[in-house]
């Protein structure tokens, strides 16, 4: 039986009847990830950082620091962050396991620590998941967060409703772009990110991507997600924007003849984040899994040389050390 998509509306671009796209054209063409693959063994890639990884653990890691009771940002490795408002807690994208794999022998490797345990969390109120993809979304972590939180609330874009469910999540809200959830002390909207969903041979983009924007008091947040560059990203600041702090992703984007349509490099990065008129920008989607072909430490060498050659002041987008936090209280003025 042919699957169609429950959520279709014809009235909106992103969705088809057979799942969503895109609406921005598809750049890869039919032999491209065959062509990367062999390329990619050829050359030996990923190379190790320059210094091994020891060194850039030493260099990149830390332990993530819980105390205190003030609102906090903190970058957890890759795509995850944490979120502390009014003593409530939120997670974004956590997959803090061994492997961003459905195997627990086989597929993408962690090669930095975590820098905490759910195990040490006071609390959790909700998790947001940008999409399916197994560095973003991972089991195992979920059903931690489930074991020790069972009434947390989880806010995930179309489709993924059911996975959750199986999973034993009892609050779960979907949403398509644009649309919003309304929680205690802050609101989230998911947006438009560039990027594809697919959790195995068979459900290529029958589930939403998306990115999160966060208002809470002071605190105007957005969250890209996965997402190639694209100047439809624009209309999120034009909608529900200004914003003081932004995730801006980094990293997976070698080769970019065949990365660009769905992660952004850092040069593209610096252009969205001087087209937001410079907010603290946390960079994000590097430092843990070796899932393009460049080395671990190379984003955020990138990211510097592209924030000094747009002439841009540097500690408004500069890397953090995994497990870093940095408090809001005082957002405007940083």
């Amino acid at each position: 039986m042919v699957w169609k998509n429950p959520w279709y509306d014809p009235a909106k671009a992103h969705h088809t009847p057979e799942g969503f796209r895109n609406p921005e054209a598809d750049l890869r063409q039919q032999g491209d990830l065959r062509r990367w693959q062999k390329e990619r063994k050829a050359q030996g890639l990923p190379f190790p950082p320059a210094g091994g990884y020891d060194e850039f653990i030493a260099q990149w890691w830390q332990p993530a620091d819980l105390s205190g009771s003030d609102d906090a940002i903190w970058w957890l490795g890759h795509a995850c962050l944490m979120l502390r408002i009014n003593q409530r807690y939120t997670l974004i994208d956590p997959a803090l396991s061994h492997r961003a794999s459905p195997l627990s022998f086989y597929g993408p490797k962690r090669k930095t620590p975590t820098p905490l345990d759910i195990a040490t969390l006071p609390a959790l109120d909700t998790v947001l998941v940008s999409h399916n993809h197994y560095d973003h979304l991972d089991r195992p972590t979920i059903k931690k967060i489930l074991r020790r939180f069972p009434d947390v609330q989880f806010i995930v874009p179309l489709g993924l409703k059911p996975w959750f469910v199986q999973q034993g999540a009892r609050h779960i809200i979907q949403l398509d772009w644009w649309e919003a959830a309304p929680l205690t002390g802050m609101t989230v909207h998911a947006v438009p990110a560039r990027h594809w969903s697919m959790r195995s041979l068979k459900d290529r983009n029958r589930s939403l991507w998306c990115g999160w924007t966060i208002n809470a008091g002071n605190l105007s947040f957005w969250f890209t997600g996965d997402s190639g560059y694209s100047e439809n990203l624009l209309d999120i600041p034009r909608r529900l924007g200004p914003f003081n702090v932004a995730a801006l992703p980094v990293g997976a984007y070698a080769p970019k003849w065949f990365m660009q349509g769905q992660h952004m490099d850092p040069e593209q990065a610096v252009s969205l984040h001087r087209d937001l008129g410079c907010p603290l920008s946390i960079p994000i989607h590097w430092g843990v899994f070796e899932l393009a072909d460049e080395s671990l430490d190379a984003p955020p060498l990138e990211l510097a040389q592209s924030m000094q050659a747009a002439g841009l002041e540097q500690r408004r987008f500069q890397a953090w050390r995994i497990g870093a936090r940095k408090l809001l209280n005082n957002i405007h003025q940083e």
